[in-house]
């Protein structure tokens, strides 16, 4: 029989003893040994829990049990996490994580810390919550040479994204939606803003280029400037309004960026919706491939949490290799990269936008006062510069680039 350990007993921890006690069965036989939750590690007490008798407050009743040899990190944030972390990988126990803001900080220290000690620091459920995506990185994609990672990777922001499009709903509505059905946090910041989105690039990144990707050093817009009138231009043009995070190599330069854009319907992830998360991949060699699926939620992050378990119990005391070394990659700034832009301003400026841009494609949504037009591919340096000059800008998206 194999022990586990739950660090946190919130919505993914309780999940994960959901997940082991419902499926119990198949775990098991995939496992090849009974899978067990001996300890939950808590500040709080859980009366009238079926699982209360296991709850402990102290980690080093866990760290220094020598039954326990897989757990399961579901607190969130760096500390006490890293810590924890750091300890039990030390102690010879493998470490799961759903903690995305934990493993983009350190993630290559503590795969490194998992392989001197021979066991695993595996983190599936921090990118994309149910989504299978890191492990095929790390073991079905090992042939290619990733070439892009494209993704909508937020499912708060999606969702809110979606219903704007859908119902003609204004930014703030959709977000308080979204905050009622259980969507969005009360502080939506670091969804509406992009950040979650840029941690969990940055960890995809890493995986792509077995270097760290800084997650400080992408740069990172969010939907907070997303308005009504965006979206019937957006109609206009046959095109969808997302939340994309990115990571391109071109040249031998790596590209990073978390920022709406404007994609068309050959693009897969234009019909990805709602709550839902979808990454897209392309190999030099393999070409396009897509993962879609819930990326958030408590049985579906769960379960991610979960297949790692297996796979640890699996390996035993054999190191799973990752390709995640400490050495940064260094970004290439996104201002040599060239796109076109989608771009709203005043009526009357239309004469001043060709002097600046050259061959403008108009755009006309009936929205009062203003128009809207479409530039040739241009370094985002040199669009900056020209958009500063011109007299009644309003806004601009990017167009998702070729």
């Amino acid at each position: 029989m194999i022990s586990i350990a739950v660090f946190g007993y919130g919505t993914v921890g309780s999940g994960v003893v959901e997940v082991i006690e419902k499926n119990r069965e198949v775990i098991d036989k995939r496992a090849g040994e009974e899978i067990r939750v001996k300890y939950i590690l808590d500040l709080r007490d859980f009366p009238g829990d079926p699982y209360a008798d296991r709850v402990v407050h102290d980690v080093n009743v866990i760290l220094q049990d020598p039954e326990v040899s897989i757990i399961c990190e579901t607190m969130g944030g760096n500390e006490p996490a890293f810590t924890y972390s750091m300890q039990a990988l030390k102690a010879g126990k493998s470490v799961c994580t759903s903690n995305k803001e934990l493993v983009a900080n350190h993630g290559a220290e503590l795969i490194r810390t998992a392989r001197e000690n021979r066991c695993n620091y595996l983190f599936e459920a921090s990118v994309g919550g149910g989504i299978p995506i890191i492990r095929p990185l790390n073991v079905a994609l090992t042939a290619e040479k990733i070439e892009l990672i494209s993704g909508i990777l937020n499912g708060t922001t999606n969702y809110i994204l979606t219903h704007m499009a859908e119902d003609g709903s204004s930014f703030e509505e959709s977000l308080k939606e979204a905050q009622e059905k259980g969507y969005a946090e009360r502080n939506p910041e670091a969804d509406v803003e992009g950040y979650d989105a840029c941690r969990k690039i940055a960890i995809l990144a890493s995986l792509m280029t077995g270097k760290t990707v800084c997650y400080e050093e992408i740069h990172t817009e969010g939907i907070t400037k997303i308005t009504h009138e965006d979206f019937l231009y957006a109609e206009k043009m046959n095109l969808f309004i997302k939340l994309l995070a990115r990571i391109r190599e071109q040249d031998g330069k790596y590209y990073a960026i978390v920022a709406p854009f404007l994609i068309g319907e050959k693009n897969p992830l234009h019909s990805v919706n709602d709550v839902f998360n979808a990454i897209f991949i392309r190999g030099n060699t393999l070409g396009d491939s897509m993962y879609y699926g819930r990326g958030a939620g408590k049985l579906p992050t769960a379960s991610a949490v979960v297949s790692d378990v297996i796979d640890c119990a699996k390996h035993g005391h054999t190191h799973i290799v990752c390709l995640w070394e400490e050495e940064k990659l260094p970004l290439s700034s996104i201002d040599g990269f060239s796109r076109r832009f989608f771009v709203r301003a005043a009526e009357g400026s239309e004469e001043a936008a060709r002097e600046l841009f050259g061959e403008i494609e108009r755009i006309d949504a009936g929205a009062a006062g203003e128009f809207g037009f479409v530039t040739p591919a241009i370094s985002e340096k040199e669009f900056a510069e020209k958009c500063a000059a011109l007299p009644g800008f309003i806004s601009r998206i990017r167009l998702e680039e070729a």
